[in-house]
């Protein structure tokens, strides 16, 4: 008699287990078609597609990629704003591993003041390249609101390019 009933309590359990997951996968998936749609490496030398400028609610631009900054490309500044999306600073330089190493204000306030420069106002979002992140930076998070991890599990995030982990389409299916 035992046995059935932690046969049954261990069926119960699997159950709601399973539930559970399929309440947190649906979850996701839902919050992911609801919550605006980005666009990360957005620089005039991305390689970056109408077709998947498109696709983005809000642009993670990268101020000097290549250093080349974005204010030195004729037009693109204004190609960009034209879109009247929402705009936020991607990096710096967007090289590897950028902000996994501390930086300091100079460094920063460089990108700031290209992107301002750029479109007239100051981002009020950042995404460190890669998401490489320490602590050490943490100070950039009292200026500005810092999109790490989470922020790709939560959104649709599209790249330029398609240098992102998982290919454009993929993203737009899931």
């Amino acid at each position: 008699m035992g046995g059935k009933i932690l046969r049954r309590t261990m069926r119960d359990c699997c159950k709601i287990f399973g539930l559970v997951i399929l309440g947190l996968i649906l979850s996701l998936f839902f919050s992911r078609l609801i919550l605006p749609s980005q666009v990360d490496d957005v620089s005039p030398l991305m390689n970056c597609t109408y077709e998947v400028l498109d696709l983005g609610d809000v642009y993670f631009v990268v101020p000097k990629f290549e250093n080349v900054s974005i204010v030195d490309v004729d037009g693109w500044c204004e190609e960009i704003l034209a879109k009247n999306k929402n705009l936020a600073m991607h990096g710096i330089y967007h090289s590897y591993e950028e902000f996994g190493i501390y930086r300091d204000e100079i460094y920063f306030d460089e990108g700031v003041e290209i992107f301002q420069d750029c479109f007239g106002i100051a981002p009020v979002r950042f995404k460190p390249g890669q998401l490489k992140w320490t602590d050490e930076n943490n100070w950039v998070k009292e200026k500005m609101e810092v999109d790490l991890f989470w922020n790709h599990i939560f959104h649709k995030v599209y790249h330029c390019g398609n240098s992102g982990l998982f290919p454009n389409w993929v993203i737009r299916i899931f």
